[in-house]
């Protein structure tokens, strides 16, 4: 006889559609065969599996052939996803996470939910992660039951129970799953958590773990507060396309400006920072000299400077001397490291309107130009960074600008000017970009 459901349709919200991380340990294992048992009294669920290969183990190839087995039996689409990890200074333990969460992000389709099986003791080692690193209410808060990933809904319906009564439906429903080795190596923090210090815990404090979810759920709330009171500050403080004026800011205390600075990065996509990043954004770059470029690195993301106001930005991956060469510019060009798209249309529409390449010149797309610019509707020459700072382009803007050469002759600048040389005549191109 199958076992009691762990959790209800209504559980889940409205959502109809679900992909499971699966990893085919127990809890993504109970996980799994919930939602099968779910889509077989409700035939409208559509449920998928992916499974990340990390290549970490020797066993990672009869993991992914063991889970791809019992997603036949049960009737469940299939995704496998192979990625490297790569440690860097962030250990292996992150590497992998951040690995895992990107080649999921790359499989979801429109409309369909994440589905993870962390519980109950997983939260409570989250918490004391957090702890460990000095986290704030936002870190201790550990791990909500639903969030937003990258556009779609994650949802983790068995937070609320233990890794015993998961143990006890897995073995009441006959299950099998995998036993990953590494999960009793204590050199990993979150296996030493659960290995040596939380079976301690729980045997003086059997309600330990309740505990902290209860802490974690306080911590959420009062940051779920402190939202909701800054938000409408924020929002007269964040200028159109997401630039933070910093004058305003200079009049807070410390305490409130920090709040108002973390929230503007949560606003635009970014990772918590720490303390002292938060420190050094405020000293370093907002409060830099007038004429300095200041930079803080908060990695994918840069914070800069420029016209009274803190912006975050990608960095541009273009190497400034990088020239394209393009052969066909009647078809559009893919440009490199996410430089999006450029064109050269025949009919009207968006784009600066050129004269089109003659049969002997050589049409390429560049990031850098020197010497003096003659750009139609002025009169002297300028060199091209007098050029940027006239049309108020911020200095990590200019880098990604795709510029139209003719041979060694710089024709325009796409979405901002035309040189003289660049003048159409009878016949025209609409030079334009779309960029990533």
């Amino acid at each position: 006889m199958l076992p009691g459901p762990l959790f209800s349709l209504s559980d889940l919200g409205a959502h109809r559609h679900f992909l499971v991380g699966f990893s085919g340990g127990l809890d993504s294992t109970v996980l799994l065969h919930q939602l099968v048992a779910l889509r077989a009294e409700n035939p409208a669920l559509s449920v998928r599996a992916v499974h990340v290969h990390h290549g970490l183990s020797a066993h990672a190839d009869a993991w992914l052939a063991h889970c791809r087995q019992l997603c036949q039996v049960w009737g469940v689409e299939f995704i496998a996803c192979h990625v490297i990890v790569s440690p860097g200074g962030k250990g292996v333990e992150a590497a992998a996470r951040e690995a895992r969460y990107q080649a999921i992000e790359t499989v979801l389709t429109p409309g369909e939910a994440l589905l993870t099986a962390q519980h109950l003791d997983d939260q409570s080692e989250t918490f004391l992660l957090a702890l460990k690193r000095g986290s704030g209410p936002a870190g201790l808060s550990a791990m909500p039951r639903e969030m937003q990933f990258s556009g779609h809904t994650l949802l983790r319906p068995l937070l609320s129970l233990s890794r015993t009564e998961l143990e006890h439906y897995a073995q009441a429903a006959k299950l099998h799953w995998i036993d990953d080795d590494s999960n009793t190596d204590t050199r990993y923090d979150r296996n030493f958590l659960r290995l040596a210090i939380l079976p301690e815990l729980k045997q003086r404090w059997p309600h330990f773990p309740q505990a902290v979810a209860r802490s974690a759920q306080l911590c959420a709330e009062q940051e779920q507060l402190l939202d909701e009171l800054l938000a409408e500050e924020l929002e007269a403080l964040v200028q159109p396309g997401g630039s933070l004026q910093i004058a305003p800011l200079s009049t807070m205390s410390e305490v409130r400006r920090a709040a108002i600075l973390r929230r503007w990065l949560a606003y635009l996509g970014a990772k918590m920072p720490s303390r002292e990043q938060l420190k050094r954004l405020w000293d370093e770059v907002a409060m830099s000299r007038e004429d300095a470029m200041p930079c803080l690195h908060i990695t994918p993301w840069e914070v800069r400077r420029f016209q009274g106001a803190l912006y975050l930005v990608k960095p541009a991956r273009i190497p400034r001397d990088a020239c394209i060469l393009w052969d066909n510019p009647q078809e559009p060009l893919q440009l490199p490291a996410g430089g999006g798209q450029v064109y050269c249309r025949e009919t009207p529409g968006n784009g600066l309107m050129v004269r089109p390449a003659k049969a002997d010149e050589t049409v390429s797309i560049r990031f850098a130009a020197s010497g003096l610019l003659h750009i139609v509707g002025r009169d002297k020459g300028r060199e091209l960074k007098k050029i940027w700072q006239e049309l108020g382009v911020a200095p990590w803007e200019r880098k990604a600008v795709p510029l139209l050469f003719y041979n060694e002759q710089l024709i325009a600048a796409a979405g901002y000017f035309i040189t003289q040389q660049g003048e159409p005549g009878p016949d025209q191109w609409y030079f334009g970009w779309l960029p990533e």
